[in-house]
């Protein structure tokens, strides 16, 4: 938009880099250029303002296939005024001198009628394909057909314009259709999620399988480790107790025998001192027999004497002493006084 400042009887016009105007003086250019700033009188001017950079068109195009179904076409335009000299003299760019807006809607006009081509060419195109071919591969044949048939357009070149891309963003159809057209794909989908998940499963039931039978080998093989382990300490046991045994037995055989000799060892010994003590005895018994009766009590006596314990005190009665001389000399108590000669030098 122009920026238009006013002064008494005269006004100034200034413009931006991308916007190209032309001053009429009385019916003759007098300015014309983009970026224009100059000095103008209301009375007997005429200013045109157009713009020179690219501009976008939103399209939104319903068609019909070939077999009757619906489609809509959504993309987008850039298109641009090359020729403004030109386009001033078609359309209707006249500014207000005192706002510098468009008294009219120029560009409007202008995207109607590019609308209107476009759309135009878009049903050419997608008039003999059917719905699933327009899905699948309309897109490029409309943006080919729109931007090829659009450069061509004798209307655009008399206004000046050309069309610079075309973009075509998507063809879809009605909303029921659209979503019966996804019900097989959802249905694949879903068969191929489901179809995972139940492989997921049978591998997960596949492995606990595994891990259940590795466990089960596991258990086995402690088992067999275990019996294994409990046969060679039985074995351990009974060698233990056999080698016990053994060692028992020889030991009771050398105890037996060392017994057994000790015993014939002490039988000798007992013949041999029981044979001595004989011989003893019978040598002593030998003495014994040639001495006189009297000499044997006396030994006897003696032998007693010895073996008697120690007397401290002893009270001999007459009637004891009397006994124990009438013993010793073989006479009994009654008898008389001893009649026999005295020995010589024995005591009476």
């Amino acid at each position: 938009m122009a920026d238009i400042t006013t002064r008494p009887l005269v006004r100034h016009l200034r413009t931006g880099p991308t916007s190209y105007v032309l001053h009429l003086r009385r019916g003759r250019p007098a300015h014309a250029g983009t970026g224009a700033a100059f000095w103008f009188r209301p009375l007997t001017a005429a200013i045109s303002e157009l713009p020179v950079d690219d501009r976008e068109l939103p399209l939104a195009v319903r068609a019909r296939t070939r077999d009757a179904q619906e489609v809509s076409v959504q993309g987008t335009l850039t298109f641009r005024i090359t020729d403004p000299a030109l386009a001033a003299t078609r359309l209707d760019f006249g500014v207000d001198l005192r706002t510098g807006r468009w008294r009219n809607a120029p560009l409007e006009q202008l995207g109607s009628l590019l609308g209107e081509l476009a759309a135009q060419h878009a049903l050419d195109v997608l008039a003999p394909l059917g719905l699933e071919e327009a899905l699948t591969g309309g897109i490029g044949l409309v943006r080919a057909a729109v931007t090829g048939r659009l450069a061509t357009e004798t209307r655009l070149a008399d206004l000046g314009v050309t069309v610079v891309g075309v973009r075509v963003l998507a063809i879809r159809p009605e909303p029921e259709l659209e979503r019966a057209l996804q019900t097989p794909s959802r249905e694949r989908v879903q068969q191929e999620a489901d179809r995972a998940t139940y492989e997921r499963r049978a591998m997960a039931v596949q492995r606990e399988r595994a891990i259940a039978e590795n466990e089960l080998q596991n258990q086995i093989e402690l088992a067999t480790r275990e019996q294994r382990l409990v046969e060679r300490r039985g074995a351990n046991e009974r060698r233990r107790a056999e080698e016990a045994a053994a060692a028992g037995r020889i030991g009771t055989a050398a105890e037996s025998e060392r017994r057994t000799a000790l015993a014939e060892a002490e039988a000798t010994a007992t013949r041999a001192l029981g044979g001595a003590t004989a011989a003893a005895e019978e040598a002593r018994m030998a003495v014994y027999r040639d001495l006189d009766p009297a000499v044997l009590l006396a030994l006897a006596a003696r032998e007693l004497a010895g073996n008697l314990p120690a007397i401290e005190n002893l009270t001999l009665t007459p009637d004891v002493l009397t006994g124990a001389l009438a013993r010793l000399t073989g006479r009994g108590p009654g008898d008389g006084p001893d009649r026999r000669q005295p020995v010589p030098g024995e005591r009476r």
